[in-house]
Parts: structure tokens; C-alpha cells; sequence
């Protein structure tokens, strides 16, 4: 039976803080469907003192971002972005287009169609998050998205220039400084100086993520990538208490809603990981955000067993999970929800989120119950056709359709066989509303 040695905000609590977002963002998103760019204007104003009469970059501003960057800076973000594309090629070819007879004159095929356009957030707020650029714009790029279009919030007061630099860098076809909800809100329903997109991609806050969920349906989205959420599933023998607690306050610094939990088989261990989060809380340089996290969403589980380690990581469906145990395959093996595995205590989360080649846009609040991150496969639609190129197939796949339709009740389904029967077969199928023939009239 696993015990819990620290807990997290109740469930009415986070309830109570997601019905305030969601009133905001519900009312924040009828005022840019109504008035558009002024609404928009007056969002970024007030949200992030940012005013503009046109929030598109000019080419100007984007090649003195590029410019900005150092020699070393370039080589980077260049390193970073072969990784990325690299592996989301690797994706792409993976899926392929298909055409088989299923049966003699009968052609059943899918193809996968890039979408005609994405609208990429990139965060910024406390941090100028450019890594998502990266796993955005080159990923829908790969996938064959002809026009891919860029927000992220002003950085202190200006264009965040790593941000602009990498999406530049990336493809992207236009960039914005916008940020929330009004970026967010003018990508998927356009105002008069933005095109809507066809998908909303990229992670955020809990207002952006609230704003992309209400805004589905109207535009696809990639997956509800809220506040970040990482699990490290670590024994004493994979793993020790301080690269533990690294890995937990490293993701936690992101932000005061930020869930880290350790899930372990040894109270020792747990405990001694414990007092080693509070020695670094001293000295890490984002103590503030990391604090208000790990008071307020912290949890610390000790399980018997692994497979009772599995069913937990299971329930809680964390987005980053951290397997540092003496047999992390076991979890690779055993676990079905999770955003993405990390591996050993030689790789983290640090190396998903920034450079090592996989996408850092994850899903988060249980939702990788039903969905794994974003990848290329999200920008395409994978979308059937079917051909029939005898009239012997025709007519034998009407039969069977006329009789399934009339199950169903359907007259005009079946009127749509029956036709192709008559035109096409040997038998003589009766029109709809018409008797079956009888076994003289079929003679």
C-alpha cells in the first residue's frame, strides 16, 4: 500500500482556480471575435504593456534579432533545430501513403494531407522559451504546412530576440509579439489584420491552454499542454536523492502551478530527496517560482513494489516522466500513460525540452490518457478514398449494401447500391419503397 509523504493542492482547489480561468479566457475570447484587432490591442496593453499599431514583425526587426545573436548563440540554436528536424523527418517517413485492392476490383487507399496552415505559440512571459520554436514551426514545416505563422509575448519590454531569432531560424512565414490569450484568440479566429489558421499548436500557461480548449473545435488544436508536470520515478540503486531533487525543481521553476512528484520504493530515499530539495531551494537562482510549486503541488509517494510504481505513474498521467531506477525498462515496458519516458539517470527532461531531438509539447492534466505530444502526424490528415473498377465488384458490394441499408431503414442508403446493381449486376433489384421480388419474378 503506498503512503504519501507530502500531498498537492486538493482537487476543489484546482477546481476553484481553473472555473476563474476559464470565465476569463470565455469572456476575453468573445471580445476578439467581436471587435478583433482593437480588442486584441488592448489585451496585449493591458497584460504585457505592449503597444503596437501592427503586431507583425517586419523583416527589418526579425534580421536584427538574427543579427543579434553571437557566433556561439547561432551554433546553438542551429544544433538544437538539426535535432528537431531530424527526427521529426524520421516521423514523417514513417507514414505512408497507401493503395491496396482489398478484394478483385475493389481499391481502398489513405493519403496523409498537410494541413494548409498553423498558428505556433511560442511562451515567453518569465522566460523567452525559444526551444518552442523549434518543435513547432520546423515540425509543421516537415510535415509540408504551407503557411505556419509565429506569436510570442514581448521579452521585457521588446521582441523576445532569441524567440524571433529561432523562429526566423525555423521557417516560420510570419511572426507576431503577442502573447495569451489574445494571441492565442487572433490565430484561431483571425481579425483584420491576422488570417485564421486551420490548428493552434505550442504550450503556455494556463490561460493559453484554457483558450486553445474552448477554441477546439472552431480550429484543431495539438493537445492541452498546460503547466508543466514532471514525475521522477527513481530507487537507490538507478538514482541519488540530489540529482532527484535537480530533476524536480528543475521542471517546477517554471511557474507556481507547476506539479513535481517523486514516486519511489524506499521512504529512505524519499526523505533524504526531501531535505535535498530544501538545501537547493536555498540556492537556486528561480527558488521563487520553484518554491510556490513544490509547497503547493508538490507530492512524494512511496510505493512497494514497481507494478504498484506503474499504476500510480499510470493514474497520475504525468507529461514528463523520469525513470531513474535499477530497471528502467521495466517502466518503458509496463507504463501506458505518460507525455514522454526519459530514461537512465544520464538523460532528463532538460535535454527533451531544449536539444536532444524529440518534441517538447506535451500533454498534460491526465490528457496523456488519450494522446501522446505533438509530431508531425498532428499537422496531417490522414484521409481515405476508395475506388471500384469493375462492375462485378460493384454490383456484389451493392447486394450486401442494399441488404445492411434495409437493416437500417435507410431507403435512399440502399436506392445508392441498388442502382449499381441494376446497372452494373446480373439481378434484378427492386427500386425503393418496392416490394422484394418474389422467386417468379426473379426468374
Amino acid at each position: 500500500m503506498a503512503i504519501w509523504l507530502k500531498r498537492g493542492a486538493s482537487a476543489e482547489a484546482k477546481a476553484d482556480a481553473d472555473r476563474k480561468v476559464r470565465d476569463i479566457v470565455e469572456a476575453a475570447l468573445a471580445d476578439i471575435e467581436k471587435r478583433g484587432d482593437e480588442a486584441v490591442r488592448e489585451m496585449s496593453n493591458r497584460f504585457d504593456g505592449w503597444d503596437r499599431e501592427d503586431y507583425r514583425l517586419s523583416q527589418a526587426e526579425i534580421d536584427a534579432c538574427v543579427d543579434s545573436l553571437t557566433a556561439q548563440e547561432r551554433k546553438d540554436i542551429e544544433f538544437a533545430q538539426a535535432q528537431v528536424k531530424n527526427f521529426a523527418q524520421i516521423q514523417r517517413n514513417s507514414m505512408k501513403d497507401v493503395e491496396v485492392e482489398t478484394m478483385p476490383g475493389v481499391v481502398l487507399g489513405h493519403k496523409n494531407i498537410p494541413l494548409n496552415s498553423a498558428g505556433c505559440y511560442v511562451p515567453g512571459g518569465k522566460y523567452p522559451l525559444l526551444a518552442s520554436a523549434h518543435m513547432s514551426v520546423i515540425t509543421a514545416k516537415v510535415a509540408g504546412v504551407k503557411r505556419v505563422i509565429t506569436c510570442a509575448p514581448p521579452f521585457q519590454g521588446r521582441p523576445a530576440r532569441a524567440i524571433v531569432a529561432a523562429q526566423a531560424m525555423a521557417g516560420a512565414d510570419a511572426i507576431y509579439a503577442l502573447g495569451g490569450i489574445q494571441a492565442v484568440g487572433a490565430m484561431a479566429l483571425g481579425t483584420q489584420s491576422i488570417d485564421p489558421v486551420d490548428i493552434l499548436v505550442g504550450p503556455g500557461n494556463a490561460f493559453v491552454a484554457e483558450a486553445k480548449r474552448q477554441l477546439y473545435g472552431r480550429v484543431g488544436i495539438d493537445l492541452f499542454a498546460g503547466p508543466t508536470e514532471t514525475l521522477v520515478i527513481a530507487d537507490d540503486v538507478g538514482c541519488d536523492p540530489e540529482i532527484a531533487a535537480t530533476d524536480i525543481l528543475g521542471q517546477v521553476e517554471h511557474g507556481p502551478d507547476s506539479p513535481g512528484v517523486l514516486l519511489t520504493n524506499s521512504e529512505k530515499f524519499a526523505r533524504e530527496t526531501m531535505a535535498e530539495i530544501e538545501r537547493l531551494l536555498q540556492i537556486l537562482p528561480t527558488a521563487d517560482h520553484a518554491r510556490k510549486a513544490w509547497d503547493s503541488f508538490g507530492e512524494v509517494i512511496v510505493a512497494d513494489s514497481y507494478d504498484e510504481m506503474v499504476r500510480i505513474a499510470d493514474e497520475i498521467a504525468s507529461e514528463h516522466v523520469q525513470v531513474m531506477t535499477a530497471e528502467p525498462d521495466y517502466f518503458l515496458k509496463h507504463m501506458t500513460n505518460y507525455g514522454a519516458l526519459f530514461l537512465g539517470s544520464r538523460t532528463n527532461v532538460s535535454f527533451g525540452d531544449k536539444v536532444i531531438g524529440t518534441n517538447h509539447t506535451l500533454p498534460t492534466k491526465k490528457s496523456a490518457r488519450y494522446t501522446g505530444g505533438l509530431w508531425v502526424g498532428k499537422f496531417l490528415k490522414t484521409c481515405t478514398y476508395q475506388r471500384v473498377t469493375t462492375d462485378e465488384a460493384s454490383a456484389l458490394i451493392g447486394e450486401y449494401c442494399s441488404r445492411l441499408c434495409a437493416l437500417e431503414g435507410f431507403a435512399g442508403h440502399g436506392e445508392q447500391a441498388n442502382i449499381r446493381v441494376r446497372r452494373f449486376g446480373q439481378r434484378n433489384v427492386p427500386y425503393a419503397g418496392q416490394a422484394e421480388p418474389t422467386e417468379q419474378t426473379k426468374a
